[in-house]
């Protein structure tokens, strides 16, 4: 017989949370939708999360973890630093193709705050400024004149790809900004 560890019921909370999330928002994610879903009680959630916000910020800083790990891995299979800038759209756009593909999680949420105190919104500034850093240490191995100006400009290509994705359903934006990040490169 398998038991269930508190431990695996707060993973298949944050797990239902982030995926509940991410495909309608949090708004639309209601704690009887979280209890359904999970196969857990309301006080089970409660065990873990003192309120929905708190469940929220912790289903996005895991989420998070999860995607630059998965970003940085799937960028770094380049052989080279040109290549690996040029491979963070490349990435994006098979990221585009697959299936459930709903735009940036923490561009998406933080639409829903007002505050840019929220504690969703200063998690996904924190995404952001990890995308930034990535980008930053890539612009740097590349030998750019300027690394910081360099990073910040693929930051805004790479976002507005997803955006462009998203909204208008152009998974090509991922090529199009590919193909501005060259220029910026010289290549």
């Amino acid at each position: 017989m398998n038991e269930i560890t508190s431990n695996d019921t707060r993973n298949i909370i944050l797990d239902v949370t982030e995926k509940l999330i991410y495909k309608s928002g949090i708004a639309a994610t209601g704690m009887d939708l979280l209890v359904k879903t999970a196969g857990v009680s309301r006080k089970s959630i409660y065990r873990y999360f003192a309120n929905k916000e708190e469940l929220t910020v912790a289903a996005l800083q895991r989420r998070d973890v999860r995607w630059m790990n998965w970003y940085r891995t799937e960028v770094d299979k380049a052989p080279t630093p040109a290549d690996r800038l040029l491979n963070l759209f490349t990435v994006l756009r098979a990221w585009f193709d697959s299936e459930g593909f709903r735009g940036c999680a923490f561009i998406n949420t933080s639409g829903e705050t007002g505050d840019p105190q929220d504690p969703v919104r200063l998690v996904a500034k924190d995404h952001k400024q990890k995308l930034l850093d990535y980008v930053l240490e890539l612009c740097t191995e590349h030998g750019a004149t300027d690394p910081q100006a360099l990073a910040k400009q693929l930051l805004i290509l790479i976002d507005g790809a997803i955006t462009v994705a998203l909204v208008m359903g152009d998974h090509s934006a991922a090529d199009n900004a590919q193909c501005m990040a060259r220029k910026l490169l010289d290549l």
